[in-house]
């Protein structure tokens, strides 16, 4: 597969630029954007199968693809569709279930995201450790990727969501973890490994600022709107940051100007985890800026919620090109869900669709459910249901599972001289 011909554009003064590295901003500007992939090839052509999630790579930042990728798979619903009366209802799912042809050994849509930045390295950052934050499922996606093909990584992860970092075998030796301590959540874990970005041969993935990222996560939107044949009317989805959901709008605008899926922009629907609401009640007022959110509540709040991968208290919303214009470009909307209803949507799913899913995509769920039953889509919309993870219950029955233990754990706040002492010690 020879390499995508794309470049990079500024979003707030709309500045084409070549991807000269590893660039997260556009250069030398000063105003907080994100910045976007252009690709040369305007009309999306799938690749086979067999390809995995680099049939996609027209419309990837692919310099050298990695072996072991699998897509996410289109369905259109029977089961789930009937039970709530819709006639259009199109889901699509990342995870394991062999018999849609989901092969995500990870079991959740965080492997597009590590398959398409791995695959934007080559050879840029020789010799140096990636550094990745994460509150579990892309700690578990990055960590088995990176590891089957032998990229340095250097996981952070709150100490209370290590029992999402499963793997179906040991890891290879390249990846390391390190945690913060019982009682913090997500954003300790990005404020550790900003300090360990800070230590020479150390440097950041970059989170949503990277193209690869939302380009890996916007292959849901790519698989969908090339099975249904069409932009879909609605995407839901459940988000912390909302990446994947910029992202889907980001596939949206390409679909537009390939010209042959329609001109419309879909519906963003995204639902997040009550109590731990900030996208919820910033958007709720239409505020571009978060919230105030006292750190101990947000704790506390995160403790509550089920789907612990939601927990976002810095998200790339407020930025420009971020989730709040995302939200506004296409009349979108945000919806909160509480534990039992996503406890019931995910048992209402399985029992129609006959597959497990994570909290997060029973997030999502629920909030179909939710819209449905307060007729904000018609019957007869064309939907689609992004969901995010599923078939770990499946996955588990076949696999003899083996967990990823902590080479060093810090506190909540530690300082950057204990940072760079310990981490500094560890070896590649």
């Amino acid at each position: 597969m020879s390499p995508t011909d794309y470049q990079l554009q500024s979003i707030a003064t709309w500045k084409v630029f070549k991807d000269t590295g590893w660039l997260l901003d556009a250069p030398g500007e000063v105003q907080p954007t994100l910045i976007r992939s252009v690709y040369a090839q305007k009309q999306l052509e799938l690749k086979s199968e067999k390809e995995g999630l680099y049939r996609f790579s027209d419309w990837l930042p692919v310099l050298n693809p990695l072996k072991g990728s699998s897509s996410p798979v289109t369905y259109k619903s029977d089961g789930f569709a009937k039970t709530l009366g819709l006639n259009n209802l199109f889901i699509t799912f990342s995870g394991y279930w062999p018999e849609k042809g989901a092969t995500m050994r990870t079991c959740s849509f965080k492997e597009t995201e590590a398959f398409s930045v791995g695959a934007r390295m080559d050879g840029r950052q020789p010799g140096k450790v990636l550094v990745v934050a994460s509150a579990g499922n892309t700690a578990r996606a990055f960590a088995q990727v990176c590891s089957d093909n032998a990229i340095p990584l250097l996981l952070c992860v709150p100490e209370d969501n290590l029992n999402a970092l499963w793997f179906d075998a040991l890891l290879n030796d390249c990846v390391k973890l390190v945690v913060t301590a019982t009682g913090s959540d997500y954003f300790d874990a990005i404020h550790l490994s900003n300090l360990a970005c800070q230590i020479d041969g150390f440097y950041a993935e970059g989170g949503a600022k990277n193209v690869a990222r939302r380009d890996g996560m916007g292959t849901t939107m790519l698989s969908a709107t090339t099975f249904i044949g069409r932009i879909p009317d609605y995407y839901f989805q459940a988000v912390g940051s909302g990446t994947g959901a910029i992202a889907a709008w980001e596939a949206n605008l390409r679909f537009i100007e390939d010209g042959r899926f329609g001109s419309h922009k879909m519906k963003l629907m995204v639902s997040q985890n009550s109590p731990f609401l900030p996208i919820y009640e910033a958007w709720k007022i239409r505020s571009r800026q978060m919230l105030p959110y006292d750190d101990k509540l947000a704790r506390q709040d995160v403790e509550t919620i089920d789907a612990k991968v939601l927990s976002n208290r810095r998200p790339p919303y407020s930025i420009i090109g971020g989730l709040f214009d995302a939200l506004v470009d296409t009349g979108g909307e945000v919806l909160s869900v509480d534990n039992d209803a996503a406890r019931i949507a995910a048992e209402l799913f399985e029992q129609t669709e006959d597959i497990d899913i994570h909290p997060a995509a029973a997030v999502a769920t629920a909030s179909l459910i939710q819209a449905v039953e307060s007729n904000q889509v018609k019957k007869d919309a064309v939907i689609m249901l992004n969901i995010t993870g599923g078939g770990e219950a499946l996955f588990a029955k076949e696999s003899d599972l083996y967990y990823l233990q902590p080479v060093i754990v810090f506190p909540v706040n530690p300082t950057i001289e204990e940072v760079k002492e310990k981490i500094g010690q560890l070896s590649w």
